[in-house]
């Protein structure tokens, strides 16, 4: 299953429309403070309209205008009381109010790290789906029809966050795509030199010193008095004619072709199945079960009472490993209550460290999770059930029934549900030997991204609101079948939520017996 921000960049869908209608409340609250600025600067210059009109008079003859007594009783009066009410105006702060409910929301803001996650889950995206900057920047993602630009500024912090991670790979085409936008007209807040010193750097990082040489003589010439650029350019251009002298080639001219996506190759990470992976989650590489052997039928849990008015529709997923999909396994009102129950609960998702056997977030797994009892609401007792009466499996050792959000980015790279001979700890503590089978509900519909895939045999299961998949994660004989590693693919467009149980050894003596062999 897909186990599963503190980070923005997977995070719950209603936490982030959460924070959609406080920034309206935050504007309402920054036009009362603008409306409350004028109504006292229009009130000071009533005060200083009347002053002026009254000092001109005053000043034009001082000692016939207070030979009048009732003028010199008035000018005590002006200076003792009236100034200082005056003086209380100006120092009135309309901005507290503002200020004040700043103050009681800015607990729940987004910090520096759920920016940089957010960030991050955009270069996550981007790689997957293998969208180029310009796609991101112009906000063309596929089903969208809202407009979401980004700014010069934007691909410039984009492409800081990478750099400030030594991700030059990013850093690369994220400050390429500033500087496009630069150059073609808009305005930034940052400057050109700012760019070019970031992008010179990071394409030398990349090795393409000819194009680092090009680069940082643009910077040179638009800011002489750079610091750091002219010792850049002697250091680049040493390196390059040392690799040219050894390879006996001539000097290359710079490069035309604007970088793009696919000039460089992303580096390597610590995914061997990376490129079959992220293939998978676009629709490609996806193998052709062997159709003969795929059907559809009406299961009735081996003629459960509970199933036999109303039996379970049935499809084959894949032959072997054999996955099949339940349709209609949950209803609209249940999927809802499930995720009305989870919200308050959710959290970062976390994983066990293979080696200290201590739970902690990574970055391959951006997700929300909690965990659901039956005493909770009669709903979740309601699907435990209907998942132990179309198994045929023993619910008793079963893990509780875990919901999951991924939001925009959100993940969990190709991994085993069940523990490998090199963990056998993993489940000491539960007492139910290893994970048996996975059941995953699904529980929205996902725009785009998103899919359940299996690498080693090249399927793609697409989410669909209500339905379920099954699989067995160990054979008869109790040994891992390895040919289920998945994962959940990168939402890129809406919120995907899915449920599932984890349904364990013990308890399934009976009702799945021991083959003859090791891969029955």
């Amino acid at each position: 299953m897909e186990e599963v921000w503190g980070h923005f960049g997977g995070t719950l869908n209603s936490q982030m429309t959460d924070l959609i209608y406080t920034e309206k409340e935050l504007v309402q609250s920054l036009r009362d403070y603008i409306r409350a600025e004028e109504s006292k600067l229009a009130a000071v210059k009533s005060w200083a309209h009347r002053l002026d009109d009254l000092t001109r008079v005053t000043t034009s003859d001082p000692e016939g205008y207070l030979a009048h007594p009732v003028n010199a009783y008035k000018l005590m009066k002006r200076l003792n009381t009236q100034w200082s009410e005056l003086e209380t105006l100006v120092l009135q702060n309309p901005s507290d109010g503002f200020i004040s409910n700043m103050s009681v929301h800015r607990q729940y803001f987004p910090g520096d790290e759920d920016e940089t996650g957010a960030a991050k889950a955009l270069m996550r995206l981007q790689d997957t789906y293998q969208l180029d900057s310009e796609a991101f920047s112009r906000g063309k993602l596929p089903g969208l029809h809202h407009n979401a630009l980004l700014s010069v500024d934007d691909c410039f912090d984009m492409g800081k966050t990478a750099y400030n991670d030594e991700d030059y790979y990013h850093a690369v085409l994220w400050m390429q795509q500033a500087l496009k936008q630069l150059d073609g007209g808009e305005e930034s807040v940052g400057s050109k030199a700012d760019i070019l010193d970031y992008l010179s750097y990071s394409v030398y990082q990349m090795g393409d010193l000819a194009r680092a040489i090009e680069l940082t003589r643009r910077l040179v010439a638009i800011a002489p008095t750079h610091q750091r650029a002219g010792g850049n350019l002697r250091y680049f251009e040493h390196l390059l004619l040392k690799q040219l002298n050894e390879q006996n080639q001539d000097y290359p001219p710079a490069p035309e072709e604007p970088i793009r996506l696919g000039t460089y190759r992303r580096p390597k990470d610590h995914l061997p199945e990376r490129e079959a992976y992220e293939a998978l989650c676009r629709g490609e590489g996806l193998q052709m079960a062997r159709r003969s052997r795929l059907f559809c039928r009406y299961h009735d849990g081996r003629r459960n009472p509970r199933l036999l008015l109303k039996p379970m529709k049935e499809e084959d997923e894949w032959d072997s490993p054999h996955i099949v999909r339940y349709l209609e396994m949950l209803s609209h009102e249940e999927t809802e209550r499930i995720k009305e129950l989870a919200k308050p609960k959710l959290a970062r998702a976390t994983v066990r460290d293979p080696k200290t056997g201590v739970l902690t977030t990574a970055n391959y797994r951006v997700s929300k999770s909690a965990w659901l009892e039956e005493e909770d609401d009669p709903v979740i007792a309601r699907v435990n059930q209907r998942i132990e009466d179309i198994t045929g499996l023993e619910l008793d050792t079963a893990e509780l029934l875990q919901v999951a959000n991924y939001g925009v980015g959100g993940q969990y790279e190709p991994h085993y549900d069940f523990s490998r001979k090199d963990e056998p700890d993993a489940f000491k503590r539960l007492g139910t030997g290893n994970r048996v089978a996975t059941f995953l509900n699904y529980m929205s519909d996902v725009e785009a991204g998103g899919a359940t895939v299996f690498p080693d045999f090249g399927a793609a299961i697409r989410p669909k609101k209500g339905t379920a998949v099954f699989w067995f994660n160990l054979f008869r004989s109790g040994e891992g079948d390895y040919r289920t590693r998945h994962a959940a693919c990168p939402v890129l467009v809406g919120s995907k939520w899915v449920s599932n149980k984890w349904i364990h050894e013990r308890g399934q003596e009976f009702r799945r017996p021991c083959g003859l062999t090791e891969v029955d």
